[in-house]
């Protein structure tokens, strides 16, 4: 028997099925919309940990910001400098995907928000773990994708450290996702093999006793496929708008979504993206003139000081390297000169290459200092840069000297050096 389309009065409470009205909710949408999840979610995962590796966490107790990982550290492993187009590649496909899956993930939770009402809370094990594993779902998908699209628009507004906070999150998100998997995918991918036969506009019919299903469904003002266009439109749209930060050209000025969204700050051989201007460091003219700057370096054999007249007498090196940061945005290759940072080593007294610890003449904000791994000091990509693209550094890229490490996260590659200690860390 049909299903009435007629106006009927609402239930009294979300805890009663009739509370549920819309027409859209059934196991094939569902199904529909966790199956695009079943892709996404592992790959933002992934990439997700292959960001954290990144920094090194190992390495010193400075690039650690979730000190109390314990086992969730189990991965990690030496960040590797090949290819230098890495972590550009990695955290831009983190979060461009998590931006674009954002309409699927809120049609998803939407769908199945009669699941957390039904009564009684738990009819069996398995339904007690369903609904442990739903809970812990939605709370972990809405808190992991909230903390991310702040991070990405610099809006530190959660309470401590974006760090731990999105590691532990993603870790009870993607168990919750796992168990939740193994419960539901096979009725997701029974319902999808029997989406054959459709009614009028082309849809089949959901089974009337499904608790998804409203018991009195209002009349559809969309049909499904109308419902899931539009929830596929969305995500082309964020893509669309969010993509962009990792190409060059005029699709760059396209991400009006993602951070510093349009043309790039000023004109000229420095005429590309950065985070941290000189000014918010807290770095003054005085301290970064000729005169005044010094570079301590510090090794096996003790501490030289190296004028900036010093280090161009020196060998220079260069290097085509981009730069990609944890926000998702990237450069295209810049062409960085300046002193290998194997060189600075070998001259206190490291012969093979070791581990450094940087220091920033910046005053406030995270990452005033950074260490980095012996493998990375290997490279011959690495410098110490003193020009881009063929000009001094300006004053916001780190002028009067900076690290560039191929495949490092941008916070890493620190700007306004001012001390560099070699040895292991």
């Amino acid at each position: 028997m049909a299903r009435s389309l007629l106006p009927t009065r609402p239930g009294r409470g979300p805890f009663s099925r009739d509370f549920w009205r819309s027409p859209l909710r059934g196991p094939r949408f569902t199904s529909v919309l966790g199956v695009v999840l079943l892709a996404g979610v592992p790959i933002l995962f992934v990439t997700g940990l292959l960001s954290y590796a990144a920094y090194n966490p190992d390495l010193a107790p400075v690039n650690d910001k979730t000190p109390d990982k314990g086992i969730l550290g189990f991965y990690l492993f030496p960040w590797p400098t090949d290819p230098p187009w890495l972590y550009r590649l990695t955290q831009g496909v983190h979060v461009t995907l998590g931006l674009a899956l954002v309409p699927v993930l809120l049609a998803k939770l939407w769908s199945v928000v009669p699941k957390l009402f039904t009564l009684p809370p738990a009819r069996s094990l398995t339904h007690a773990l369903e609904r442990i594993s739903l809970l812990l779902l939605v709370g972990g998908a809405l808190f992991e994708f909230t903390t991310g699209i702040l991070n990405v628009q610099l809006d530190y507004v959660f309470p401590g450290s974006f760090y731990p906070l999105h590691l532990y999150g993603a870790w009870v998100f993607f168990g919750a996702f796992v168990a939740h998997v193994v419960l539901k995918a096979p009725v997701a991918l029974r319902t999808l093999r029997t989406m054959r036969e459709g009614d009028a506009e082309g849809e089949a019919s959901d089974d009337a006793t499904d608790e998804l299903v409203a018991a009195r469904p209002d009349r559809p003002t969309v049909s499904r496929r109308g419902a899931l266009g539009l929830v596929g439109g969305g995500s082309l749209l964020l893509l669309a708008t969010s993509a962009g930060r990792s190409f060059d050209g005029p699709l760059r000025e396209t991400a009006v979504l993602t951070p510093h969204g349009g043309p790039e700050p000023g004109s000229g051989p420095g005429a590309f993206q950065i985070n941290k201007t000189a000014a918010y460091a807290g770095i003054r003219a005085a301290e970064t003139s000729e005169e005044a700057w010094r570079l301590a370096v510090t090794g096996r054999s003790g501490t030289v000081r190296l004028g900036r007249a010093d280090l161009l007498g020196m060998p220079l090196h260069s290097a085509a390297l981009p730069i990609a940061c944890v926000e998702g945005w990237s450069t295209s290759d810049q062409w960085w000169r300046g002193v290998r940072l194997r060189d600075l080593a070998a001259l206190v007294g490291h012969d093979d290459p070791v581990d450094v610890f940087v220091e920033s003449l910046q005053r406030r904000g995270a990452f005033r200092r950074a260490a980095l791994r012996a493998n990375q000091v290997a490279d011959p990509r690495s410098l110490l840069a003193l020009f881009v693209n063929g000009e001094e550094l300006t004053p916001d890229h780190g002028h009067p000297a900076r690290i560039i490490v191929p495949a490092a996260p941008g916070v890493l590659n620190t700007k306004w050096v001012a001390r560099l200690t070699f040895g292991d860390l």
